[in-house]
């Protein structure tokens, strides 16, 4: 009969010398890929064309007599909000919240020029220059646009801006992206049922001192053949009389 070999008990540790870089995983082994030595935390360089952070459609004339103001993804209708900015655009300061207020309270309407689809006709719309006279009051879209100006005023004071003499040289709406919801119809059908975010932005700028020119001694003033004849035949009245 043969003798089974006599396997010892406990087998002795295994003493390999593994090359800088290496690991060993759990119970499988040398590791076939090379571990990176840790280093010192990594550092990020920001990108330079990622420096200005936010970037307006337009930039004002004179940027030390300006101040800006911007709202991003606001939950709020784009038809609606175009149409208020619209009527707001070249208008001053003080009297932009004071027609917002108004609207608010339903003594003035904001006229609709573009989206007209199923718009009523007012008769406030007449005294802000609708020729259509359709018009509504859009509350939620004047009150973003309120508190917005209120924000560029604040950004006015904090820069040393005149508030009195500030007004919107430039207003901006823009369409963002859809937020996407469901509604439930007949006989287990699903449909979309999109919301219509909106971004915002506007400049205040102070108006410039408008500057008189030189007045021109002896200026000559152009004639033409009409008015150089009518001035002939007053000067040969003149001296036959």
């Amino acid at each position: 009969k043969m003798m089974a070999a006599q396997v010892p008990s406990a087998l002795p540790p295994l003493v390999c010398s593994l090359p800088e870089g290496f690991g060993v995983a759990h119970r499988r082994g040398l590791v076939r890929q090379p571990i990176l030595p840790v280093t010192a935390e990594p550092t990020f360089s920001f990108p330079k064309y990622l420096a200005k952070m936010v970037k307006y459609a337009r930039e004002p004339d004179n940027a030390t007599k300006s101040c800006k103001a911007r709202g991003s993804d606001l939950r709020v209708h784009f038809k609606n909000t175009r149409e208020t900015a619209f009527a707001l655009r070249k208008m001053e300061l003080g009297k932009a919240k004071r027609y917002l207020e108004d609207v608010l309270a339903r003594k003035r309407c904001i006229p609709f020029h573009r989206f007209t689809g199923c718009i009523g006709r007012t008769a406030q719309a007449k005294n802000e220059g609708s020729t259509t006279r359709q018009g509504r009051w859009p509350v939620k879209s004047c009150e973003f646009l309120l508190n917005l100006l209120k924000n560029a005023e604040s950004n006015a004071e904090v820069k040393g801006l005149d508030v009195d003499s500030l007004f919107i040289s430039h207003i901006q709406v823009n369409k963002a992206m859809q937020q996407r919801r469901r509604t439930y119809r007949a006989h287990g059908r699903i449909n979309p049922y999109m919301s219509s975010p909106c971004h915002v932005e506007l400049t205040l700028s102070e108006k410039e001192a408008p500057v008189k020119g030189e007045q021109e001694e002896n200026k000559e003033c152009r004639l033409n053949v009409f008015q150089r004849a009518k001035a002939n035949r007053r000067a040969l009245t003149q001296k036959s009389a």
